[in-house]
């Protein structure tokens, strides 16, 4: 069984327990890693508070950042048939889909590097007696903790922003899924990054991720995951007035009017809501659809579900297991809630017979007030719900406390870009879930959470504006 190590101050050290990595696809251990302590937290955020210090990233000309970035880009594409096996194996997630989180982790250093040196302020006129202008300065030490569904892209997403704008970094993997972010960083290192820039743990979050969000030198908090853990964090964040940057899921809804295209409907909720067994926060975890397509719509979709095969992601199947025992056993216990409600499970809601966390994808016909149509299920399970004029699918739309994407599906422009602009969410898809792309800014607002990453949005996240004024000696 292959053991993992911490990346710490440019060496890879081990540490005095372990965590224990289990494959969804078997439920069997695949593989340890070090268990990171407070001592180690310690040592990662004095080494990147001296990265800082020395201004070996913030000093140096921009396109020298640009140079490693597009380095470790290079390096990346290097390691994603290697890393994706790892990634497949600890998550579950299809080999093809592991292969490309590698490969899109390598297209946001590209990007960014395409940013680093142009991070550029502005002249303010005051008059002839002042010259005054703005600059945007590195945060410092960026705190970043990753999730476990794409650990290696969600963790690029942060990172390669991170280091363009000249902060030192120091990550907190994920317990359940931490194995291919050591291939990735192990790439990176490659680079020729300065010693302390980058550093990653992999430690409980209750100590070793609290611990880091409370440090003295943590200048900034980035996180993605639940609602529960991000709103704990932000009281944290809150005692030092630490910025933060949140993301924290959603229920997401897309609307169908009866003009909708059904094909391409249907090719949007497959990758919508089963994608990675429904385990992304931007899923398509809502369908409202207007009355007079509905059963037609509703019978489509539930073809679709009972046509997707479960399995084991190294096969590359439709529908991969869900990361653990536990959240299986939530998924399914929401189901049986939904039930409970009066809610129609239409199909699945049953876990596979067999090993591993598998659930076969499920469609629930339930109405605007039940749980399952509130609550994040985080799962592949898709809730149907009719609606007969405009007004009411938005309000069912943008009736959760949630606001992270949306969609609207329909033929007639002015009628789906009018209902765009009145959902309730950081990102909407019309005709095509999942329609940006790392180019396009994405994050939330109310439970979903603040701030943006992607794009070019992103980088002003990693910056702080710094004003200088000058009073020019007269004669």
């Amino acid at each position: 069984m292959q053991h993992y190590l911490n990346y710490i101050d440019g060496q890879w050290k081990d540490a005095a327990g372990q965590l224990l990595v289990n494959n969804p696809a078997t439920g069997q251990v695949y593989a340890s890693i070090a268990q990171a302590d407070i001592s180690d937290a310690d040592l990662a955020m004095a080494a990147a508070r001296r990265c800082v210090e020395s201004g070996a990233l913030s000093d140096v000309r921009p396109a020298q950042r640009t140079t490693w970035l597009l380095k470790a880009a290079e390096a990346i594409r290097a390691v994603a048939d290697a890393g994706a096996l790892v990634a497949c194996r600890e998550n579950g997630k299809s080999l093809n889909d592991a292969y490309d989180e590698f490969n899109e982790a390598a297209r946001y250093f590209e990007y960014y590097a395409g940013l680093a040196d142009k991070i550029e302020g502005i002249s303010v006129p005051l008059g002839k007696d002042y010259i005054d202008f703005t600059q945007y300065v590195p945060m410092g030490v960026s705190v970043q903790i990753v999730p476990w569904n794409f650990p290696v892209s969600i963790c690029a997403r942060s990172l390669a922003p991170a280091l363009a704008a000249g902060n030192a970094v120091v990550i907190k993997s994920p317990e359940l899924s931490p194995l291919a972010m050591t291939i990735l960083v192990k790439a990176i290192e490659t680079a020729g990054f300065p010693k302390g820039a980058i550093n990653l743990l992999c430690g409980k979050g209750s100590d070793v991720g609290r611990h880091l969000v409370q440090h003295q030198f943590c200048n900034q908090i980035v996180f993605t995951g639940s609602v529960q853990t991000g709103q704990s964090i932000l009281k944290d964040a809150a005692e030092r007035a630490t910025p933060s940057v949140m993301e924290l899921g959603g229920k997401s809804a897309a609307i169908a009017f009866a003009d909708v295209n059904l094909d391409q409907l249907i090719a949007s909720v497959k990758v919508g809501i089963f994608f990675n067994a429904g385990q992304v926060c931007s899923a398509m975890s809502r369908l409202i659809i207007q009355q007079s397509r509905y059963d037609q719509v509703k019978q489509a979709v539930v073809a679709l579900a009972q046509s997707l095969c479960p399995g084991p992601g190294e096969h590359n199947p439709e529908i991969t297991p869900v990361i653990s025992q536990q959240q299986q056993q939530r998924i399914l216990a929401m189901i049986e809630q939904a039930r409970a409600e009066g809610a129609q499970v239409l199909c699945g809601g049953i876990a596979v017979d067999g090993p591993g966390y598998f659930v076969l994808p499920t469609v629930i016909e339930a109405t605007p007030e039940m749980q399952i149509a509130n609550e994040e299920v985080f799962g592949p399970v898709l809730v149907i719900m009719p609606f007969e004029e405009e007004a009411e699918a938005i309000r069912i739309a943008n009736g959760t406390d949630f606001g992270l994407v949306a969609g609207v599906f329909g033929e007639g422009l002015s009628q789906t870009l009018n209902v765009a602009n009145q959902l309730r969410g950081g990102q909407v898809f019309i005709n095509e879930w999942f329609a940006g792309g790392i180019e396009t800014p994405f994050g939330g607002v109310g439970l979903s959470g603040f701030g943006r990453e992607k794009g070019q949005e992103a980088i002003y996240s990693y910056v702080q504006t710094r004003n200088i004024g000058i009073r020019l000696s007269t004669a």
